[in-house]
């Protein structure tokens, strides 16, 4: 997947932040793995909704992303955020997370069962 600012939104990159996600209610689960992701990313990459309520019970993981806004190294320090590895990734794939090898192919989408 790709991550790219929209046309309107490209000529304000750097005065418009723009984030991956912000929890708006508590046990938040957000995953972003082998995306290309571009430099209109805030470094922090999340955001809070209202305060600190469901920062210790969201998740919100990252793998194996590339791009300019990619890095992890100034992301968020919350409790519920992690840069995951592939054993967990593996988890979020469509073949494990929404068993949908069994039923995507009769849809006719193209889709990846698991991790690229």
């Amino acid at each position: 997947a790709t991550i790219k600012a929209a046309d309107d939104l490209a000529p304000k990159v750097g005065t418009v932040q723009t984030y991956l996600g912000r929890p708006w209610k508590e046990y938040s689960r957000t995953v972003f793995m082998q995306s290309s992701m571009d430099n209109f990313i805030n470094s922090a990459g999340w955001h809070e909704w209202d305060g600190n309520f469901a920062l210790s019970t969201l998740y919100y993981a990252e793998y194996d992303n590339r791009g300019l806004g990619s890095s992890t190294v100034n992301r968020v320090t919350w409790p519920g955020y992690h840069v995951i590895g592939a054993t967990d990734a593996a988890n979020f794939t469509v073949s494990n997370f929404l068993t949908g090898d069994s039923w995507i192919p009769q849809t006719g989408v193209p889709f990846l069962t698991g991790l690229i």
